[in-house]
C-alpha cells in the first residue's frame, strides 16, 4: 500500500476592497449558490457598519472577533470496548478558523428581524467584545472538553 501525499493547501485570492485573504474566505463562507456579489455586499456592508459604529478599523475588528471565537479544544467521539467516550482534542489552526467563521455566519443568519448585513455586523461587534452567541458556543465547547478531561488518554 502506497503512502498518501499530504494535501496541499490552496490559497484564496485576496478580496478586492481590503486585499485580505481572511475577508475573501469570510465572503466564501457566506456565499450561497455561487452568488458571490451578494455575499460581498453583505460582508462589506457589515464591515462598513462596524466602522461607523465602533470608529475602528473594521479589518482589525474582524480579525480580533474571529480570534475571540476560535475554539482551542473540542471533543470527539471515540469508541472503546462498546462504550463511546467524548475525548477532548486540540483543534488545529485551519479547523479553528473554519469553525469560527461557520459559527459567526450561522448565528448571524439565526438573528431574526434584521437583514443579514446588520446581523453580521452585530455578531462581529459582540464577538469583538467577547459576548454573543458565537462566544457562548466557544465557551460551551471548552466546558465540554474540560468536563471530559478524564478521557484525554483515549486521544488518538
Amino acid at each position: 500500500m502506497g503512502r498518501r501525499r499530504r494535501a496541499e493547501k490552496r490559497s484564496l485570492a485576496p478580496d478586492p476592497k481590503f486585499s485580505s485573504e481572511l475577508v475573501a474566505r469570510f465572503i466564501s463562507c457566506i456565499m450561497k449558490r455561487g452568488k458571490k456579489s451578494v455575499a460581498e455586499r453583505i460582508v462589506y456592508g457589515a464591515l462598513d457598519e462596524v466602522k461607523e459604529k465602533m470608529k475602528q478599523d473594521p479589518l482589525e475588528v474582524l480579525i480580533r472577533a474571529i480570534d475571540n471565537v476560535k475554539p482551542r479544544v473540542e471533543v470527539k467521539s471515540r469508541r472503546v470496548g462498546g462504550a463511546t467516550y467524548q475525548v477532548p482534542v486540540e483543534v488545529n489552526r485551519d479547523r479553528q478558523l473554519a469553525l469560527a467563521l461557520r459559527w459567526l455566519v450561522s448565528f448571524s443568519a439565526a438573528r431574526k428581524g434584521a437583514p443579514m448585513g446588520k446581523a453580521l455586523a452585530q455578531e462581529l461587534m459582540d464577538a469583538f467584545n467577547n459576548q454573543g452567541n458565537a462566544i457562548k458556543r466557544r465557551d460551551d465547547t471548552h466546558k465540554m472538553a474540560q468536563a471530559n478531561k478524564a478521557f484525554a488518554h483515549y486521544a488518538w
